[in-house]
């Protein structure tokens, strides 16, 4: 097996492939049986076949792309959120757009990863996905921040961790927030903070109501903009 799950041993993680190109999709299956703790249960090539699979099979993880030629990847996500809340939807894409990874966020998408990622880091998204952590390709992320310095340079910097509604972040929001932008689950958190996981839970949900987010993946990119990763680093 390449690298590491730290679940549960003996832990199977059921994954659906999708993407339309055959080629590329059943490489990454074969790419995926590859590791003891994978199980490749389905594949599809639309957005319909995606919804179509993940309903019926019922996978821990749909690894898909979400640029399908039928126009519905984004809204597949979406409806997944709605229908199967519990499968952790990774987007492995070919488009490196931040505002097309904004698009899966906001549908439910828990991360965005590039197709150039190693096989290795490929297993380690998916191993993330299924313990609810929240991972972003290197390069969206790079972008986000360049966006986001340009924006402060045309005069739309916010100072400190002020929020959008001007508010300043308490304490313990920039724990939960830097643990979630560094890709920490739930569990990894109250650990760090001495809480229980409900206690994060109903912290996060606060948080997204408060700052107009949608996700953890949506979290993840606040922290990330408003350089939190490293604004609460002692643990």
């Amino acid at each position: 097996m390449t690298g590491k799950h730290s679940g549960t041993v003996g832990t199977l993680i059921r994954v659906v492939v999708v993407d339309h190109q055959t080629l590329v999709r059943r490489g990454i299956a074969l790419m995926l049986r590859s590791a003891t703790d994978i199980q490749i249960v389905g594949e599809a090539a639309t957005s319909d076949e995606a919804v179509d699979r993940a309903v019926n099979l019922s996978p821990d993880v749909l690894l898909m792309e979400c640029q399908l030629p039928d126009g519905g990847g984004i809204s597949a996500i979406r409806t997944l959120r709605q229908r199967c809340p519990e499968i952790r939807v990774l987007v492995l894409s070919s488009q490196g757009d931040p505002e097309t990874f904004g698009q899966a966020a906001a549908a439910g998408a828990i991360g965005y990863i590039l197709k150039d990622i190693t096989p290795e880091n490929l297993l380690n998204a998916i191993r993330a996905a299924y313990e609810n952590r929240t991972i972003l390709s290197p390069t969206i992320a790079q972008q986000i921040v360049r966006q986001l310095a340009l924006a402060d340079a045309n005069g739309h910097k916010e100072s400190g961790t002020a929020n959008q509604d001007g508010s300043t972040l308490r304490k313990h929001d920039v724990e939960v927030l830097s643990r979630v932008g560094r890709g920490l689950s739930d569990k990894e958190i109250a650990a760090q903070l001495y809480l229980s996981e409900s206690a994060v839970k109903t912290r996060l949900r606060h948080l997204y109501r408060k700052l107009g987010l949608k996700n953890r993946a949506q979290a993840a990119v606040f922290a990330l903009g408003k350089g939190l990763l490293d604004a609460d680093s002692d643990h």
